[in-house]
Order: structure tokens, then C-alpha cells, then sequence
């Protein structure tokens, strides 16, 4: 299950956060780190940092978009260290491990992280099924990216040692994956468009709560 689960670094700045971030999965036998747009990568303190885990960083996957990271994915949660105006469907770190931990038994998975100043954008929130919030000392919230890649790898691992999930599902629901989903919402935002029903572009909130309409009823493959 955990070789399914892909950590993905948004517009990471400062290289050592990545190679913290390589050492923090290795801790809790993660494997996949998928890096878009980093601004510095590789980098000799990446390596350092990543103390022994630079094998992670060996086989690392650098994307130019969030779309090439995702492609494939069946659900993709996202991490955030503030709340928004738009609600997204909100879970804790242990209630985000289970879903991704029986998720990533049929298939691959992912759990976004954004800049290490402004983290994930709405549009990159979008991407998600639901957004994870690490609870913290409400006078001093912020988390280090590695430090929340640890947390978060931490309940993974637990999870998948205290709730073994059987892997010998014969049948596994045939979701959409994200780059599906993506199809679809153009598709639809298309047909909008084209029947008058809206001006897409002008109604920003109206798509976005349709994405989170249909991102939460998980529509199948077709």
C-alpha cells in the first residue's frame, strides 16, 4: 500500500526541505517523492540534508505541472496549514491516512504539499478530494514542510501496521483518477459555455463547488 502513495512538493524553494523531506519518508518506508517545479533541484544540500535517504532523491520525479504529477492518481488529498473561504471537505491526519491507506490497495494516490510561504493555491486545492489540517499550538501553527511531510508519513505508517488492509481485492472500484476528473471538468465547462448556462469564467465560485460535487461522489472510469 505505502509503495502506492505518492508525496508531491509544489514550487519547493529552499533544496535542504527536499532532501528533510526524502529523510522523513524513508523514516516511514514511503517511497514515491514527486517534485513540481522545485527551484533547485538536484542540489548537494538536498543530499546532505536527506542524511542516507538520497536514494529517494536518486529516483525522484521532477514534473513541469501539478497535471503530469497526478496523472493516474485516484485520489489526491491536499495539506494545508491554514483554513479557506471555500470549504473543502476537511479531515484529520489520522482520518487522511486511512482514506489514502485503502485507497492506494486498488491504485496509485497522493498527498499534495505546496510552497513552503503560501503553500497550496485554491486552483491546486481544486485537484483534491479533501484537504488535510495538521492541528497545532494555535499561537504558533506553522510547520516546517518536512515537519508536516513527517507527521503526516508517521500516520501512514502506523496506519498500515495497525490496520493491515487485504490486498487481494478482486474486484476494485474503477474510479476516476485525476487526470480523468481533469477531462471531465473541461468537458463540462465546455458545455456550459457553449449552452449559455454560464460564463465559466465568471463563475469561479459555481465551478468550484461543482468540482467538489463531483470529486466527492467519485464518478467511475469511462
Amino acid at each position: 500500500m505505502l509503495s502506492n502513495i505518492r508525496i508531491v512538493l509544489i514550487g519547493t524553494t529552499h533544496p535542504g526541505n527536499i532532501g528533510a523531506v526524502a529523510r522523513a519518508m524513508k523514516n516511514m518506508r514511503l517511497e514515491q517523492l514527486c517534485l513540481v517545479r522545485p527551484k533547485v533541484f538536484p542540489s548537494a544540500e538536498a543530499t546532505a540534508r536527506a542524511s542516507g535517504a538520497d536514494d529517494l532523491l536518486a529516483k525522484a520525479r521532477v514534473f513541469d505541472g501539478l497535471d503530469e504529477a497526478l496523472e493516474g492518481c485516484r485520489m489526491v488529498v491536499g495539506a494545508s496549514a491554514r483554513l479557506r473561504t471555500v470549504q473543502w471537505p476537511q479531515v484529520t491526519p489520522r482520518q487522511c491516512a486511512g482514506k489514502l491507506l485503502q485507497e492506494a490497495v486498488a491504485g496509485e494516490v497522493a498527498l499534495l504539499f505546496g510552497r513552503e510561504s503560501t503553500g497550496l493555491s485554491n486552483t491546486e486545492l481544486d485537484r483534491c478530494q479533501y484537504l488535510v489540517h495538521i492541528p497545532a499550538n494555535p499561537q504558533y501553527p506553522s510547520l516546517n514542510l518536512s515537519q508536516a511531510v513527517q507527521v503526516l508519513s508517521y500516520e501512514l505508517h502506523v496506519g498500515s501496521l495497525e490496520n493491515p488492509v487485504s490486498e487481494s481485492i478482486q474486484e476494485p472500484d474503477e474510479v476516476a483518477t485525476a487526470d480523468g476528473m481533469e477531462r471531465f471538468f473541461e468537458h463540462l465547462r465546455q458545455t456550459m459555455e457553449e449552452t449559455g448556462f454560464a460564463d465559466s469564467k465568471q463563475s469561479k465560485t459555481l465551478n468550484r463547488r461543482l468540482r467538489r460535487l463531483f470529486l466527492r461522489a467519485r464518478p467511475d472510469q469511462v
